[in-house]
């Protein structure tokens, strides 16, 4: 809201530096800091208020001996999480951009199911909170209206070809190879002015364009363009189709240059019904085990928050290189029009996670419950499909995706054990894998920097297969 503010009193008014506020990267830096702020203002005042009403943590009879001495610290401490980062992005954000609107459905929409396991577990004094199969049902939910919501939204079709409405075009490598250049201006088709951008049909046989070219003002020259016969429609499609079909279905192979993954490869038909289908499964998918990985993760003091943090800095990244098609087209990743918006959310969600390790660094005041780890979760997982670095998940949430595979290695151990020597026997001391760690004699102040250091070296990881594409 304060981003239309300020944009509207420098168009207004001319006030020299307001138009600083249209850049992404000081709108970002503004969601950092408002978030630092909100989380430290509001920390102690939700903290003391859990105290006053008795929202305490009840702890795992089977844990380490340890973790008894925390039973009664206050629990939904997500709220502070999703303050500090709801109202950042509300105010620095643009609000009519749809991937903000989705990513902020997301979060609210995960940390309600998470508000209301943290309520059933502490005011109806249920340990187990709330059922599996409605926190289930609340993920599939989630994951049907983040992929139906790609699938069938104009917002997050990709770009409209090549031609932009001040008719600049931003040729890819085919147009190169034609004779167009970057910062050409298209001013005559087949000799004649246009007034619209066209449709592709309309021109496939196109002889000639007429750009105008050059970098300095005023010596800027008209160049015209050839076209061959068999190059025509191909050309006037990449200036002027609507858009790539199969755009939302598409994404890169991590380390792979030329290479994506269709989810429609066997619908290959104009709208691809059985790919978007295939799709949206997989978000749902996606959305689910992200979520539920975080919400495994948060079992020690700092250690969901710091990890979620450095994994949200790394998101920030892929999202402003992602919206940019500079920097797009240079590391041979999918240009996603609008997504560098996405770079305020995370920034506010990086703040939020920092902010909130003011208050859950060990000893921890608070913990986030369920109500911050499964909005964080939800978050991170739609925020990686929203930027097509859905297959680099299990790099760059590498710690989520151990913690998960811990637990799933472990039961599944265990069951088939007993059902093989009629007693269960364990891989791990416990899981997930920290207390594994934690129960060998490793404090937990050292597990949770260690899983941070681990963090970082993956996150980088990840942003390294931009170039090693």
């Amino acid at each position: 809201m304060l981003y239309y503010f300020f944009t509207w009193l420098d168009a207004k008014f001319n006030i020299p530096g307001f138009g600083v506020f249209s850049y992404i990267t000081f709108r970002a830096v503004l969601g950092i800091l408002f978030s630092l702020i909100i989380s430290l203002l509001i920390g102690k005042k939700i903290i003391d208020l859990l105290r006053r009403k008795l929202i305490g943590e009840t702890i795992r009879t089977d844990g380490p001996e340890g973790h008894k001495k925390k039973a009664g610290t206050p629990t939904m401490g997500g709220l502070i999480i999703l303050a500090a980062i709801i109202v950042p992005t509300v105010l620095w954000a643009d609000l009519k951009n749809g991937y903000v609107i989705l990513i902020l459905v997301s979060t609210i929409w995960m940390g309600f199911i998470g508000f209301l396991d943290d309520y059933i577990k502490v005011f109806r004094k249920n340990k187990a909170g709330l059922k599996g199969k409605f926190k289930i049902v609340g993920q599939v939910g989630l994951g049907l209206i983040v992929g139906i919501t790609m699938v069938m939204h104009p917002q997050f079709q990709g770009k409209k070809g090549q031609l932009f409405p001040e008719r600049s075009i931003r040729p890819g490598k085919y147009l190169y190879s034609q004779g167009f250049q970057s910062g050409d201006k298209l001013v005559m088709i087949n000799g004649k002015e246009f007034k619209e951008i066209p449709k592709a049909l309309d021109f496939s046989t196109t002889v000639s364009y007429v750009v105008e070219r050059g970098n300095e003002p005023g010596k800027r020259r008209m160049v015209s363009i050839d076209i061959t016969s068999d190059q025509r429609e191909k050309v006037a499609r990449a200036l002027f189709v609507d858009h790539d079909p199969h755009f939302i279905t598409k994404t890169n192979i991590p380390f792979l240059k030329s290479y994506s993954v269709d989810y429609a490869f066997f619908d290959q038909s104009e709208n691809g019904i059985w790919g978007k289908i295939v799709y949206v499964l997989f978000v749902i998918f996606l959305v689910t085990a992200v979520s539920n990985a975080v919400n495994l993760t948060d079992g020690l003091d700092g250690l969901a928050a710091g990890t979620s943090g450095i994994t949200a800095l790394g998101l920030a990244a892929f999202c402003y290189v992602s919206g940019n098609m500079i920097f797009a087209d240079y590391l041979n990743i999918y240009y996603i029009p609008q997504s560098a918006e996405l770079v305020i959310f995370c920034a506010a969600l990086v703040g939020a996670c920092v902010g909130f390790l003011w208050y859950n660094a060990h000893p921890a005041q608070v913990f986030m419950g369920d109500t911050g780890s499964l909005a964080l979760g939800g978050a991170i997982g739609v925020l990686a499909l929203m930027v097509k670095k859905e297959l680099l998940v299990p790099v760059m949430c590498g710690i989520f995706f151990i913690e998960s595979l811990s637990v799933i290695f472990q039961v599944l151990y265990f069951k088939y054990t007993k059902r093989k020597y009629g007693e269960g026997r364990r891989i791990l001391r416990m899981a997930p894998i920290h207390h594994h760690f934690e129960l060998g004699g490793m404090h937990e102040s050292k597990i949770v920097v260690r899983f941070w250091i681990v963090t970082i070296f993956l996150v980088i990881i990840a942003f390294a297969t931009l170039k090693l594409r």
